[in-house]
């Protein structure tokens, strides 16, 4: 994923840009960048730097003396280094991209084929999406045609954000896979993913950009460049997995969603009689514990801890290169409350099962702690494609999905055929794949949200909510 923020104001925005970027930190662990834009100077300052190992906020706060200016924009990311400041025929602005570009050789080879342009390429040899975005929009005699451009011929999902001489220009993706907020305080603006990142700093709510809406901000106001279209697609993961438990999207608030959508799904398994006997009722920390409280208060099962993560030594920005060492993080980071464990029936809620790569260190991790029962639910349906719009639940195939590689176990390439009837656990087939999940790592029962369920929970017309992870339809 990634995330971005941006300040304007008649003062100096320094810190509020440095806190701002921090505040997303829980979006990305790869690459940390801020620019600013000093009017006195006429000078941009821009910085750039690896986070996979060190937090933001360390890397940049010996250098915060350094930096001035009444106007700033910055990003983490998951993926490539950014922002990036570029020089063209539009001026010279700085650029800071959320999104994905399915179609990156395409479009070079289409726009950019002629001897006369070139880009940087990175490691991998993959072109740095926030530098073709920027090539894109520099085709067109303005900013605002140039996003147009670079958002309709892009395939996947482009969030923008411009810093100019003039002030800041936000460009919410076609489709509002993301949101894009704007804050207000008595001296200037902002704009965000997080809303709670700007109440932090003394920002009111002021304005939620539409799809494929532009603005431009300044410190006195903020103005539609492009109106929003009719169509809306909001990522249906924003509430239940990546989303922090503070921000509102929407109007609707993550934390909330979370407690209805455990309600909802405790609710559903006492009609179906399926709700097992537990002790406990427990969340795998963190964005699964909400959705557990929601589930033990429905279902009048007790709400407990019976391990909770260590994160001041493994903070989740700490992603070592090795697997081995990975897994090793992962369970140093798990610390047993012996006695919630020892001898209890459990009945553990996520939210979401997507690779499953820790779940079996998690389960055996737990039965050997001494639980003698531990049954397993996510508050998602099971996860059959790789997110094509966002940088979420990525990988080389589908069958890098847990849901996707059972299916293949248990049907080989027929199989295949039959996904959306695996996805319903209410079918024979569904029936089979929860079976076959349990059996592959000895849950005593498993079961999954229905996207109906999920649906219900944010409380969206379901034709504004992207579900293409769940169900393949765009």
């Amino acid at each position: 994923m990634g995330g971005f923020f941006g300040a304007i104001s008649k003062r100096d925005v320094t810190l509020d840009l440095f806190f701002g970027v921090d505040y997303h930190s829980h979006l990305g662990t790869k690459r940390g960048g801020m620019a600013l834009y000093d009017a006195k100077l006429d000078q941009f300052q821009r910085e750039i730097h690896n986070i996979e190992n060190t937090p933001f906020r360390t890397k940049f706060e010996n250098s915060l003396h350094d930096f001035h200016g009444c106007s700033g924009i910055g990003c983490i990311s998951d993926t490539d280094p950014q922002p990036l400041l570029v020089r063209s025929h539009l001026g010279l602005y700085t650029i800071t991209t959320v999104g994905i570009i399915n179609n990156a050789e395409q479009l070079v080879e289409t726009y950019f084929s002629d001897h006369g342009h070139q880009f940087m390429a990175m490691s991998s040899g993959k072109v740095n999406a926030s530098e073709l975005t920027a090539a894109l929009i520099n085709q067109k005699d303005s900013l605002v045609e140039g996003i147009r451009h670079a958002q309709d011929i892009i395939d996947g999902s482009m969030t923008i954000l411009l810093l100019t001489r003039d002030g800041i220009i936000a460009a919410r993706d076609a489709m509002g896979r993301l949101p894009v907020l704007i804050g207000k305080n008595d001296e200037g603006y902002c704009v965000s993913f997080e809303s709670f990142a700007y109440h932090k700093l003394g920002y009111e709510d002021y304005y939620e950009l539409g799809p494929q809406e532009i603005v431009r901000i300044t410190a006195e106001g903020c103005e539609t460049l492009s109106p929003a279209g009719d169509q809306m697609k909001i990522c249906g993961f924003l509430w239940t997995y990546y989303g922090y438990p503070n921000s509102n999207y929407e109007g609707i608030n993550v934390e909330v969603m979370r407690y209805r959508n455990g309600e909802i799904m405790a609710r559903d398994e006492v009609l179906r009689g399926s709700l097992p006997k537990v002790d406990y009722v427990a969340g795998v920390p963190d964005s699964g514990i909400p959705h557990a409280i929601g589930y033990a208060n429905r279902s009048g099962k007790p709400f407990a801890r019976p391990f909770v993560k260590y994160t001041p030594t493994w903070p989740r920005s700490f992603t070592p290169s090795d697997q081995k060492v990975r897994n090793q993080v992962a369970k140093m980071k798990q610390i047993p409350v012996p006695e919630l464990i020892h001898g209890k029936k459990l009945l553990f809620v996520d939210d979401s099962i997507v690779r499953g790569t820790q779940l079996q260190e998690t389960v055996d991790f737990l039965y050997e702690s001494g639980a003698e029962e531990v049954h397993m639910r996510s508050a998602c349906p099971p996860i059959m494609y790789a997110c094509k719009y966002l940088n979420f639940s990525r990988g080389n195939s589908d069958m890098d999905l847990l849901a996707r590689r059972t299916i293949q176990e248990l049907e080989g390439d027929e199989g295949q055929k039959h996904v959306e009837e695996y996805a319903d656990i209410t079918t024979e087939r569904g029936q089979c794949l929860l079976s076959a999940i349990c059996k592959k790592f000895g849950f005593d029962s498993l079961g999954y949200q229905s996207l109906d369920g999920v649906l219900e929970a944010i409380g969206l017309d379901r034709e504004k909510v992207c579900t293409y992870c769940w169900n393949g339809k765009e």
